[in-house]
């Protein structure tokens, strides 16, 4: 199960955010910049412990709406760029929204406050 976290942007957070994960018994795989790749399901309690927990040290934790469409932003994107036989006829932006049929500006706004960077994607369309 994948956590998203916001404002991770350096070792140092990384570190704090194993450590608030120890603290309440959350075995993980991995922490990486926005993400904890943890072991098993958390109850609702520990989930809003651990939302506090990173509050107090200037961090947010998704909820799971966002979490889920992160995934999902990150499948279309790789969809697009790896397993198109041609790029698509539209802009990326206008490819990812009308897959998703969500909003590209709430999209981004979620990627990028999440993940730390954009999604913005260097490709030419054909027009």
């Amino acid at each position: 199960m994948k956590l998203y976290i916001k404002y991770m942007v350096s070792l140092r957070c990384k570190m704090v955010v194993k450590e608030e994960l120890k603290k309440l018994g959350i075995k993980y795989y991995f922490v990486d910049y926005g993400v904890a790749e943890i072991q098993e399901h958390i109850t609702k309690a520990q989930r809003e412990e651990l939302k506090l927990n990173l509050h107090k040290c200037g961090f947010g934790l998704m909820d799971e709406e966002n979490s889920h469409l992160i995934e999902k932003i990150k499948h279309v994107v790789i969809e697009m760029v790896h397993y198109a036989d041609e790029l698509p006829k539209v802009s990326y932006a206008e490819y990812i929204s009308e897959k998703l049929k969500l909003d590209y500006v709430h999209l981004s706004n979620t990627f990028s406050e999440v993940k730390g960077i954009t999604i913005y994607l260097p490709i030419h369309y054909n027009s």
